[in-house]
């Protein structure tokens, strides 16, 4: 059986180990075929050749996380261990690019490989589509993108979208004037917003109307022209209500649309725009496709298991 020492000499041990050794833990659940022991700033490794050559490899780059961050969570771990290559996970939040400072100088950046995927595609494009499951970041990247675009000038507004689909409610039992029932709807894109843009340069974008947030609805008839436009949630969108989005795209514009197709509130027998244009859309040039999953979560730990534990259900009623 072959051995692998490893020593801690520049980090501290127990903060790259974790709580009662919980990162350790999760190391073994990756490499279960190897025998690891860590004591005091050692770690030793047994195991097959090739295992163990993977496994320093993979412990390299955590440590050179934690170098950099002092710090080494769940999320952080399973993307290390789960990633194809060590330049893979290069391309995501060790090495991403710092899209902008945010709000008390906040760094936001595409913190995992599709992510980073996401913005190289708008930087080649001028229409996305980000699908993927909730938490995968793929609707806070898209508003960063937008942000960094009107910061850097090269659109004048940005346009922020969602269809109004009741899902489970009713809007007309909602209290207040339209601007009030809409809001709860719009409100992921109003908190990606606040962690970008401090709270009075907001309220003035949005009143001057450089930042516009409204429904589906609204979008009818306009030529989008000078603006970097998001679709969210375009899994509820009907046909009709995709066609005519797309169709609003004018000069100098960027769009993306991103949705998840697993939580389409719509009536059944509705198709989904989203679902409809990604059949439709997938061989038309100057169009990227970004399919996130459940590896790009970064949200508690848990919402990667329910992913996991639904779409487990949803093989089997298939």
């Amino acid at each position: 059986m072959n051995e692998l020492i490893i020593e801690l000499t520049e980090i501290n041990p127990r903060e790259f180990f974790g709580l009662q050794n919980s990162n350790i833990q999760l190391l073994k659940k990756y490499f279960p075929k190897l025998k690891i022991v860590a004591r005091g700033s050692k770690m030793k490794v047994y195991g097959d050749e090739d295992m163990l050559e993977e496994f320093d490899m993979r412990l390299n780059m955590l440590l050179e996380h934690f170098g950099k961050y002092n710090k080494l969570d769940e999320n952080v771990i399973e993307r290390v261990l789960t990633s194809e290559s060590k330049d893979d996970y290069e391309t995501s939040a060790v090495s991403g690019e710092t899209l902008l400072h945010g709000v008390g100088g906040k760094l936001i950046k595409a913190q995992t490989a599709n992510q980073r995927k996401l913005v190289e595609s708008s930087n080649k494009n001028d229409m996305v589509f980000a699908v993927g499951p909730a938490g995968t970041g793929k609707t806070y990247t898209g508003v960063a993108l937008a942000v960094k675009a009107l910061k850097e000038k090269q659109v004048r507004r940005i346009i922020l979208t969602r269809p109004a689909v009741e899902a489970g409610e009713n809007l007309g039992f909602l209290p207040g004037d339209l601007k009030e029932k809409l809001d709860p709807y719009m409100q992921p894109l109003y908190d990606a917003l606040r962690d970008m843009i401090p709270a009075e340069k907001l309220d003035s974008f949005i009143e001057k109307g450089i930042i516009q947030i409204a429904p589906m609805a609204f979008m009818r008839g306009r030529t989008l022209d000078n603006a970097f436009v998001i679709l969210d949630e375009a899994q509820n969108t009907t046909r009709a209500q995709m066609k005519m989005f797309l169709t609003r795209m004018g000069k100098n514009a960027k769009f993306i649309i991103t949705g998840d197709p697993g939580q389409i509130d719509l009536p059944r027998r509705v198709t989904s725009g989203l679902k409809e244009a990604l059949l439709v859309l997938k061989n038309v040039q100057g169009i990227g496709m970004i399919y996130l999953d459940d590896k790009d979560v970064i949200r508690h730990k848990l919402v990667k298991k329910v992913i996991s534990a639904y779409k487990e259900i949803e093989h089997r009623n298939e």
